[in-house]
């Protein structure tokens, strides 16, 4: 079978065989068909609203707010909310609806940064140790499993404490990237292993085709499903990680800020000022949600033999 009729195969939910294609879908594409079985996860396109509004109210709520994050003489310390100031603000005089902004705003970078560097690392090495196998493969997982078993927070906060280095979010999300690939790559691996042998990658081998072009070009995009979930997933650990490594003093810190130490700097105030702790709070749990539905519709629009449950 070739590679066009074994897409067109799990299209159709089933792959034992080379049966007739039947096209449900018109001449929809495949990104169309996708698109068309996540939007029928309620769940994830009502989340992917929500998220597309968090991004909104992060990058460009900052550039039209008349407060800045910093501190500045003219706001008023512990005020409560206002039309003015809606979240209130700090002791030293900050804007806690222009701090939550920006908090948001550097927290997803961290979350996006990883979520890329080590999806990408993540494949690679998967899908090099999963296409050799052999010896190859036992090495290349054995180091990848040094990685998994050391706990990502301990891990990143060790390291960052060492360097004294990682009060940026760049810096903070590199040293993630560093402890985030592996499980990425243990996907990968399982995913080629079962592909490796299907017969477009034999038909491949046997046209003389080079081994990066098989990986890169035949198996990478037909894993492309579990990549995009497990990318979608890293997000929100990431974004855990961030929040949980600022609060104990190892994430990014003053002057900048994150959800995760505004979280940390109000904890003794959350029944007196409740302003200062809840809206950072609440929006880590919202992104994370909002993350793991759209990863759910992922998973269930880019498995077509999953059955689609409306949610």
């Amino acid at each position: 079978m070739s590679e066009m009729q074994s897409r067109i195969a799990m299209d159709d939910g089933s792959s034992d065989g080379p049966a007739a294609p039947v096209n449900r879908g018109g001449d929809l594409t495949q990104v169309q068909l996708i698109w068309r079985r996540f939007r029928r996860h309620r769940a994830a396109m009502a989340s992917l609203v929500l998220l597309g509004l968090i991004v909104a109210f992060a990058f460009l709520g900052p550039l039209v707010w008349q407060w800045g994050h910093t501190v500045d003489s003219n706001i008023p310390s512990n005020a409560g909310p206002s039309l003015e100031h809606p979240f209130g603000t700090t002791k030293q005089g900050n804007d806690v609806f222009a701090q939550t902004m920006r908090g948001a705003q550097q927290s997803l970078k961290v979350a996006l940064t990883v979520a890329v560097v080590s999806t990408v690392v993540g494949a690679t090495w998967g899908a090099v140790a999963g296409y050799y196998r052999g010896r190859t493969d036992a090495i290349m997982m054995r180091i990848a499993d040094i990685f998994l078993i050391i706990p990502l927070i301990v891990a990143v906060a060790s390291i960052n404490g060492a360097v004294r280095g990682g009060t940026t979010w760049y810096a903070v999300a590199l040293i993630m990237c560093l402890f985030s690939w592996a499980t990425v790559a243990r996907v990968v691996r399982g995913v080629v292993l079962s592909l490796r042998e299907q017969e477009f990658i034999e038909a491949a081998r046997a046209a003389g085709a080079r081994a990066t072009r098989i990986i890169f070009r035949h198996l990478l995009p037909n894993a492309a499903g579990p990549i995009i979930v497990a990318a979608t997933l890293l997000i929100a650990v990431a974004v855990l990680t961030e929040a949980g490594l600022s609060f104990i003093g190892f994430g990014i810190q003053p002057p900048d800020i994150s959800l995760g130490k505004m979280v940390e700097g109000a904890r003794t105030a959350a029944f007196t000022r409740p302003w200062l702790f809840y809206p950072p709070g609440v929006l880590i749990v919202l992104i994370c949600l909002t993350i793991n539905f759209i990863g759910d519709g992922l998973r269930d629009a880019l498995d077509p033999r999953q059955t689609m449950v409306r949610r």
